[in-house]
């Protein structure tokens, strides 16, 4: 094989590296994008995925009747450089324009992965055709197969925490071009006018819409929120968004409201003040998710608190709600009190391993939506717990709404019920609805009733009476226990909202 060949050798295997990289990228990009707008991200990763490499099955079958593998392949490169790089930005635009969803994403889906699946096989063709020495299709492959690995590592690392999903389909749309571009002026003997005029114009639309795709962001989050945005952050971990209208704040995260400052209160007191009012001591208080620290500062209302460990997953989060003096003053600056100690960590994980006892326990958890988030429901995540109460520890967590998802709501008081005896109740928060909590104590503890703080907006021994009542829609029903080897509360989660909103 004479020198030139074997540098476009090199070159279209390094392609192969590249594409393949690209290709996960995209999907990866997909199935993030569908759980974030439709939820359950189980069933969007798992639906992304069948279609995704069904449609690859389609393009690999499809690349047979490509007469000309390297137009065929340099013209596969800019359909996936425009179709690619373009999904997310029109998933996200059709979403806050018309509320469409699935014929963007799953249409982009299709077309990308049927590009894709014609990659591997043109790029052996033109392999083939140039006479690479000694090669084999297997070797492709695993250059192939190592992509998808480079590309699996850097998502979550490198990609999700440093660029948006519509930066990010840009970004690799222009490096499928690239790649078309290289392989056009190897090959420019063969290659005619219109292949290189109808690149350049795909590299000057990506081009330009990564380098406004800030702008173009912020217009789409401005149509998806009624508000003013103030705050609007991608972290590892999430998509964080604060927002502002007639002196009220509001934070979102993954476009799902976390809090109103207009009636924030009918939430947090309702959850943390029964429990503290029951706990025979409440020295040492235990909450965990509420990075927002709203539940921080209602524990830190009681006499007697001198020690509070907050446990949220994400560090940026707790960080602007303890350092950024507008966001801070919510809560009264409590995650500044010198008796609160944040820990940055997977519930499930820091309760497995912790030593500490608590009296009281705070669970302001993420809605069971999926299996990452229902194991923090399960039997075996309350019986670590119990583990790190007091013989007297008292436990209070949200439980979602027993009007929209009322067997979720009751599975998790069932779940509860293995481990204590347990007090199902209600409070309606406008932003939310009907919304649901369960408190649970030792079995057989005498019930006690503590005043409550004097500054309380909502909460009063009548109202804590009235929360207990449910009615016909609402009340208790046989269900299961959530577990770690069977989840039924997500089901019920997703079935119940369904049933309202889709």
């Amino acid at each position: 094989m004479t020198p030139a060949g074997r540098g476009t050798e090199i070159w279209l295997l390094a392609t192969t590296l590249v594409v393949a990289v690209a290709g996960l990228i995209y999907e990866l990009i997909a199935a993030t994008v569908s759980s974030y707008l439709l939820g359950d991200s189980v069933r969007q990763f798992s639906f992304v995925i069948g279609v995704f490499l069904s449609a690859m099955g389609v393009g690999a079958w499809v690349s047979r009747f490509v007469v000309d593998p390297v137009e065929g392949f340099v013209r596969a490169q800019i359909g996936l450089g425009l179709i690619g790089g373009f999904a997310a930005l029109a998933t996200f635009y059709s979403y806050a324009t018309m509320g469409a969803v699935a014929l963007p994403l799953y249409g982009s889906l299709i077309a990308v992965g049927v590009l894709s699946g014609m990659e591997i096989p043109l790029l052996a063709r033109i392999l083939s055709e140039i006479g690479a020495g000694r090669f084999r299709f297997e070797n492709v492959l695993s250059v192939d197969y190592l992509g998808a690995l480079v590309a699996s590592l850097a998502f979550p690392v490198l990609i999700v925490p440093h660029l948006s999903l519509i930066a990010a389909g840009l970004a690799f749309g222009l490096l499928n071009l690239g790649v078309a571009g290289g392989t056009l002026w190897l090959f420019r003997a063969r290659l005619g006018q219109g292949v290189r005029l109808a690149w350049g114009a795909s590299v000057a639309a990506v081009a330009a819409a990564l380098i406004w795709s800030g702008p173009l962001a912020g217009a789409m989050d401005a149509r998806l929120y009624e508000d003013d945005i103030v705050l609007n952050t991608r972290t590892s971990y999430q998509q964080v968004t604060v927002t502002q209208f007639r002196g009220r704040t509001r934070l979102f995260l993954d476009g799902s409201v976390q809090f109103d400052t207009g009636d924030e209160h009918r939430y947090h007191e309702p959850l943390v003040h029964p429990a503290m009012a029951q706990a025979p001591r409440r020295a040492r208080v235990l909450v965990m998710g509420g990075g927002d620290g709203m539940a921080v500062r209602e524990v830190l209302r009681w006499p007697g608190v001198e020690a509070v460990t907050l446990v949220d997953l994400d560090p940026a989060v707790t960080t602007l709600f303890r350092d950024r003096d507008d966001l801070a003053a919510l809560n009264a600056n409590a995650l500044r009190d010198p008796r609160v100690r944040i820990v940055n960590a997977d519930a499930f994980t820091w309760v497995r391993d912790a030593e500490e006892v608590f009296d009281v326990a705070i669970l302001d958890l993420p809605d069971p939506k999926n299996l990452s988030l229902s194991r923090m429901y399960t039997a075996e995540f309350y019986r670590l717990l119990r583990d790190r109460l007091s013989a007297q520890g008292i436990v209070a967590t949200q439980a979602g709404s027993p009007m929209f998802a009322p067997d979720a709501f009751w599975i998790v008081a069932e779940t509860l019920s293995q481990e204590w005896s347990v007090t199902p109740y209600q409070s309606y928060v406008p932003s939310f609805g009907l919304w649901g909590f369960v408190l649970a104590r030792p079995a057989g503890m005498v019930s006690r009733q503590a005043p409550y703080p004097d500054d309380l907006r909502f909460l009063t021994n009548d109202v804590w009476a009235a929360a207990q009542v449910f009615d016909g829609d609402t009340g208790p029903r046989p269900v299961p226990v959530n577990t770690l080897t069977r989840h039924p509360l997500p089901m019920a989660y997703e079935a119940g909202w369904n049933a309202w909103f889709r």
